[in-house]
């Protein structure tokens, strides 16, 4: 299926060509999923699905919460009208944004060593792309925060027919950036997340952070981002499955 190309949003640094980037054994792109991963915005999200829950009379337990972890936002308020909130779907989805965005606009919390990666990535030119079920105007928060020149493009939850577990938000980051999917690392938190990433055909590292990272064959998974660099990625792209939870 092809996909609508998207000009490059972030084209401030020149980058190595394909040939290039193979001789270097380095991924032709890192692909990253955005909340939990990359930024630690999860809590956010449940404190205002816990307050609109509330406002409607409901209860919104922490386990409850736990399963919206990596969902698109329309699923996620699918669930929040079965417990009762009384709403359309596109106000559910805009409250959370919200309330959310209002919090990221005072501090963007960054993960441990998520900046540190970024910027080693746009040093050693390998693109990146973020790929998030939140809407552009959130992400496009978390950009404006990252170091300058990182992501060449954003596929946002608002923008792609089927979101995470489908493999195509995935396959939208590579066509835009005219990489081989299978030759690009994905970064993700949710198990709803890596299975997108993986039915797209990119090496995924899990990184633990709100949700256990399954354990899965050829599936890396770390506790932290500062754990990794750009070597250790050119390895998990070669072959290595690496797992630093154990366990």
């Amino acid at each position: 299926m092809e996909y609508p190309l998207n000009p490059l949003e972030s084209p401030d640094l020149a980058r190595p060509d394909a040939a290039s980037r193979e001789a270097l054994d380095l991924p032709q792109a890192v692909l990253w999923d955005m909340d939990g991963t990359l930024v630690d915005t999860e809590p956010y999200w449940i404190a205002a699905e816990h307050e609109l829950v509330e406002a409607h009379g409901g209860t919104w337990s922490h386990e409850q919460a736990m399963q919206m972890v990596g969902n698109p936002l329309t699923e996620s308020a699918k669930i929040l009208q079965a417990e009762g909130v009384d709403l359309p779907t596109d106000q559910i989805v805009d409250f959370l944004l919200t309330r959310v965005k209002e919090q990221v606009r005072a501090e963007v919390p960054w993960q441990p060593g998520a900046r540190e990666l970024l910027t080693e990535l746009r040093e050693r030119g390998v693109p990146c792309a973020l790929v998030t079920m939140s809407y552009r105007s959130l992400a496009e928060q978390v950009v404006e925060n990252a170091p300058p020149g990182v992501f060449e493009t954003l596929v946002c939850g608002d923008e792609v027919t089927h979101g995470k577990p489908h493999p195509e938000p995935y396959l939208v980051a590579a066509q835009r950036l005219g990489v081989d999917v299978t030759r690009c690392i994905a970064v993700e938190d949710s198990p709803t997340g890596i299975a997108s990433a993986r039915a797209a055909g990119a090496t995924t590292v899990g990184v633990e952070a709100v949700v256990p990272v399954p354990v899965l064959p050829g599936l890396s998974r770390t506790p932290s981002l500062a754990l990794l660099d750009v070597d250790a990625l050119a390895r998990i792209l070669a072959g290595d499955v690496v797992d630093l939870i154990g366990g």
